[in-house]
């Protein structure tokens, strides 16, 4: 049986991660011992339900033999108990394929949100600060921390591009489907005729990488600093404390000057390009997530969209799950759960799908 094979190896490779835990050179080695032993710790509920799991299977089996007793009254109470454990038994197989599902191992990760005015000029600026806003209020409701690393900030007030940091528990498991363009539906505020806009943003959600995920050579390095800019482009201070680190094997460029600090614009700004270059290590391991970067955010043009906010309906609409909310206002107050939840279900319900059909296949070709 296809799910008793699945339990099987992964109690086997337990057993190897709890060896390998044992073992004075792995000790010694603190990355490893850190990386087997929070890879042990998230097995450790899946090992507590197998081990229910073979038991009830036990359960069956003995209830089974007891059946043919000569025993009457033996007979009746291993009928009884052959009856429970079968009706439990598609229950907890359900459960246990759930926790089967591969878990994503940046869920626990910090991240790193990068939103962008797309179409629409100044009205895109505006909608990019408004999303900004939104996630900050989220992140409130969550009790996380947000931190801006750099940010291009209008006249009016709107936002062309700003970089932030989002700290707390389980951030990047409640955030990252929310990578994409973003519209926006409503009247602009120098519109006289009361037409209705449509313009675009983009977010990017990136998984902040530590130093046991992903080292970084100083040598690959080029650091330039210069003074911090404001509006129109003119220095906001005489000191050279904005950063710009250039990763010279991939060409990723990011820069930091929220901070008078030199020395803080450069760990902020070290934040960024150790995530985004996480994020294209990983695509290379795993063809089946989100392309890169660009892929994720498409152009900015309004048609390439995975969501849409109707100022007018006080409507919001996730185009991916067909969810449709009419209450944009709360939304926009960081009321999120409730999409970020049909979010969560609709893939894992997705990645369900995919299980069982590989499963099918195999059984397939193995008859």
């Amino acid at each position: 049986m296809k799910l008793i094979e699945n339990l099987e190896s992964i109690e086997k490779h337990y057993e190897d991660i709890t060896n390998e835990l044992s073992k004075p050179e792995v000790i010694q080695n603190r990355d490893l011992y850190q990386k087997l032993a929070r890879e042990q710790s998230e097995l450790y509920p899946l090992i507590g339900e197998i081990i229910k799991y073979k038991k009830l299977l036990a359960g069956i089996e003995e209830a089974e033999e007891l059946i043919g007793s000569s025993d009457e009254e033996l007979r009746k109470l291993a009928l009884d108990e052959l009856d429970r454990l079968r009706r439990e038994r598609p229950e907890f197989e359900k459960n246990l394929i759930l926790m089967l599902i591969p878990k994503d191992r940046r869920d626990e990760k910090n991240v790193i949100v990068e939103i962008r005015a797309g179409t629409g000029g100044e009205e895109a600026a505006l909608f990019a600060s408004e999303l900004f806003r939104m996630y900050s209020k989220y992140a409130e409701v969550k009790r996380w921390k947000v931190e801006v690393i750099d940010s291009n900030v209008t006249g009016l007030g709107g936002i062309k591009e700003i970089v932030a940091s989002i700290q707390g528990k389980g951030v990047f498991s409640r955030l990252k489907f929310e990578s994409g363009v973003h519209r926006v539906q409503r009247v602009p505020s120098t519109e006289t005729s009361g037409r209705v806009h449509t313009s675009a943003a983009t977010v990017a959600v990136l998984p902040e990488a530590e130093d046991v995920d992903l080292k970084i050579e100083e040598k690959d390095l080029r650091i330039d600093t210069f003074c911090a800019g404001g509006h129109g482009g003119q220095s906001v201070n005489t000191t050279y404390s904005a950063v710009r680190i250039v990763h010279e094997p991939t060409g990723v460029v990011v820069q930091c000057q929220d901070e008078r600090s030199q020395l803080k614009n450069r760990e902020k700004a070290m934040k960024v390009l150790r995530a985004r270059i996480y994020e294209i290590e990983q695509e290379k391991l795993d063809q089946e997530r989100a392309r890169d970067r660009k892929s994720q955010v498409g152009t900015g043009d309004r048609s390439q969209r995975i969501r849409t906010y109707n100022y007018p309906q006080n409507r919001v609409t996730d185009h991916r799950i067909g969810l449709t909310l009419y209450k944009l206002d709360q939304f926009l107050e960081g009321a999120l759960d409730e999409m970020i939840e049909g979010l969560v279900a609709y893939f894992q319900t997705e990645k369900l799908k995919e299980i069982s059909a590989l499963e099918e296949a195999t059984d397939g070709s193995g008859a």
